[in-house]
């Protein structure tokens, strides 16, 4: 049997582009050959002697080979350019171009004899036109799978801040990691065979990750805090790098570290995709908004006080991370619509059939509006391209729509250029200008209507007036030279005349501001007496 195995490391590693990972292992990508030459003990007469070549993931036998021809996927051949020596053999070996990823064990059986030939690792692959995740242009190629450093971008619209971060997808641990990642899923616990068979397909792949990178259904790997005593663990600011956290994850036995936020789980879940070879980027979206019951509007509820009330669930984020990966989407259409950039988010905000993930969305879908889409293009659309409305909670229960804003979400969408740490603008690949002829008509939902003015009602308020229009329009301010993480939300309410009330959200970081708001009261005040 075979007592050696010797693999041309140094001549096919490059051109898998994984000499990057280890030398010291074979790493190789689908859908691309390599070289390996055995050691027989005798020679071998392809006449006489019957050789099968096994390739094994996860708990099954996944393929064979036999005496040298293509018997299922994967395939096996001498090597055309090589002279079979007394006792050697080279073989050409091709993993399958839709092949599971993952770690494989490698034998080999001559006659009754076998032996363990060792074991590889399998990525997708980004270079092979026949793979679902292939990337022509090289220089993108460069950025979304080689490139080890990258720029986050938080802040707000007003001041957007680039951060370094971090990715090092290829750091030593790092691979065994992203491995062990898709072992500790759910999917992978209920059903390992048919876990690992499904790891062929990006889409499904995606979605492992983004679960396994937040905490919240299982040991994942970051666990996420906004609020409270961040004291047990660290500060998701003190973050920026993929590597630290990971190696600390593996460190605590696969238990979730404490505490990380938006940009966190985004760089997390873009390390791990450039890890395994899907092509990724971070995204970050200003004014994003948080739509809790997918209408498709963000519904602000205020009582007759100008106050919000319970039921406003909705919210706008100053800012909030994502990542994009590129794959094919053949679930959805034949002909390649949505193939491209998808939206996939491992922040856990809502759960997607049971888990919270969300995505793969194609970025696509969300710019045309095709909200019946998986997986979790509504939730997305309304991320950046909702309808803000405001409603009056009367006394009796009743609601009024006060007024509808269709441009306040979904702002200077950001990732990092290809080549350069300068920011690149994708705001157009998720949304038409408005005003434009390209936009596509606004999916509706029952119970929302799409009027933009001021109703007339008649005031609760203290004193003899009997019918004055309601103002509750947000007032934001921001100076460029400074930064500022909250939210700017004052609201002015007028119910009788000559008498304002102002309400507070967050409050008043200075007097430059603190002058521009009385200003600001001023011309209101001279809106409402005027009758707007």
């Amino acid at each position: 049997g075979a007592k050696e195995i010797q693999i041309q490391r140094c001549d096919e590693q490059p051109s898998h582009h994984t000499n990057e990972i280890s030398v010291d292992r074979l790493i190789v990508r689908r859908g691309q050959g390599f070289t390996m030459t055995l050691d027989l003990q005798k020679p071998f007469d392809s006449s006489k002697d019957q050789l099968i070549f096994t390739a094994a993931t996860g708990t099954a036998l996944i393929y064979l080979t036999k005496t040298l021809q293509q018997y299922a996927v994967w395939k096996a051949e001498f090597c055309a350019s090589s002279v079979q020596q007394k006792e050697g053999l080279s073989l050409e070996v091709k993993p399958p171009v839709d092949a599971p990823i993952g770690k494989y064990t490698l034998s080999l059986k001559i006659g009754e004899k076998e032996s363990s030939l060792g074991s590889l690792v399998v990525l997708f692959n980004p270079w092979c036109k026949d793979d679902s995740v292939f990337m022509p242009d090289d220089k993108k190629r460069q950025e979304y799978v080689m490139n080890e450093q990258g720029v986050i971008y938080k802040g707000s619209k007003f001041f957007v801040l680039g951060a370094s971060w971090d990715f090092g997808q290829f750091e030593d641990k790092v691979l065994d990691i992203c491995l062990k990642m898709l072992d500790l899923n759910s999917e992978y616990k209920k059903d390992p065979a048919a876990d690992v068979a499904a790891r062929c397909d990006p889409i499904y792949v995606s979605r492992v990750i983004s679960a396994m990178i937040n905490s919240d259904d299982d040991d994942g790997v970051l666990e996420g805090r906004w609020e409270g005593d961040f004291s047990d663990g660290i500060l998701p600011t003190c973050w920026n790098s993929s590597v630290d956290i990971l190696l600390l994850w593996q460190e605590q036995d696969y238990k979730s570290v404490k505490y990380g936020q938006c940009w966190v789980f985004a760089g997390i879940m873009c390390s791990v995709m450039r890890c395994l070879g899907i092509p990724c980027r971070v995204v970050t979206n200003f004014c994003s908004a948080y739509d809790a019951n997918l209408s498709l509007t963000i519904d602000v509820f205020r009582d007759e006080e100008g106050v919000r009330t319970p039921e406003t669930e909705d919210s706008i984020w100053n800012f909030h991370v994502w990542v994009e990966g590129w794959m094919k989407r053949p679930d959805l259409t034949e002909d390649g619509t949505y193939d491209g950039w998808q939206v996939l988010d491992a922040t856990p905000q809502d759960k997607s059939e049971g888990v919270y993930r969300c995505g793969p969305a194609p970025v696509k879908a969300i710019l045309n509006g095709d909200t019946h889409l998986k997986y979790d293009v509504p939730f997305i659309f309304s991320e950046v391209n909702a309808d803000c409305v405001e409603w009056l909670v009367q006394t009796d229960g009743s609601k009024v729509q006060c007024s509808t804003d269709a441009k306040k979400v979904g702002k200077k969408i950001s990732t990092k250029c290809v080549g350069s740490n300068k920011r690149h603008d994708i705001t157009r690949t998720y949304k038409h200008k408005e005003g434009g002829s390209e936009i596509p008509p606004r999916p509706k939902q029952p119970g929302h209507g799409d009027t933009g003015k001021l109703r007339d009602f008649p005031s609760k308020g203290a004193g003899k007036s009997t019918g004055l229009p309601i103002c509750m329009n947000s007032i934001r301010y921001a100076q460029q030279s400074e930064m500022y993480w909250g939210n700017w939300d004052p609201t002015v309410c007028s119910w009788t005349p000559g008498q304002m009330d102002l309400h507070w959200l967050t409050g008043c970081r200075s007097a430059c501001h603190l002058q521009q708001l009385r200003r600001s009261l001023s011309l209101c005040s001279e809106l409402s007496h005027a009758g707007v």
